[in-house]
């Protein structure tokens, strides 16, 4: 199956199982019905901030949706390595790359989102859109996910590890 349409069967399940309909996720999400049908049907290829606002509006994580498939945004180009889940959380592992001359800005995810990342090559400027953390290759960070937040590299491209932890209720 191709992989907008394997995204797009996933989405659907998941907003059914929640019993929503497109109207409602489109609401919540602020993702146009119209865009998500086209979404759910595999006929448009999904960006990255268009699955965070469906997932955190679905209260999931963004591997709920996605596999290992590698997914795009305004500046990060991210795939999936690993999921782990427990009692406390579900914690995604991403390889990215931040694009040089790019910013990404990402909505607030669910209440009590964390995300960390470790930088293996440039300088990245991540975190809280109100005050954005700089770190250089061999630093990590560490930020609230549930705020607005942003990721841009200083100069040149950013190499490094995502670690995106959910909160489990």
């Amino acid at each position: 199956m191709e992989l907008a349409q394997e995204v797009g069967a996933r989405l659907r399940r998941l907003r059914q199982d929640r019993g929503l309909s497109l109207s409602e996720l489109a609401r919540r999400s602020g993702v146009g019905k119209g865009t998500l049908s086209e979404l759910e049907s595999g006929q448009r290829n999904p960006t990255l901030e268009t699955l965070y606002a469906l997932t955190t509006a679905l209260e999931a994580p963004l591997s709920t949706v996605v596999g290992p498939a590698p997914v795009q945004g305004a500046a990060v180009h991210a795939v999936l390595t690993d999921r782990v889940q427990d009692a406390a959380a579900v914690s995604e592992v991403y390889r990215i790359r931040i694009q040089g001359g790019a910013v990404q800005r990402s909505a607030a995810h669910v209440t009590g989102a964390e995300e960390y990342l470790l930088v293996f090559s440039g300088t990245a400027r991540v975190g809280p859109a109100s005050a954005p953390l700089e770190v250089g290759p061999g630093g990590h960070a560490r930020w609230a996910a549930d705020v607005p937040h942003l990721y841009e590299a200083v100069g040149r491209d950013v190499e490094g590890v995502l670690v995106v932890r959910y909160p489990v209720e």
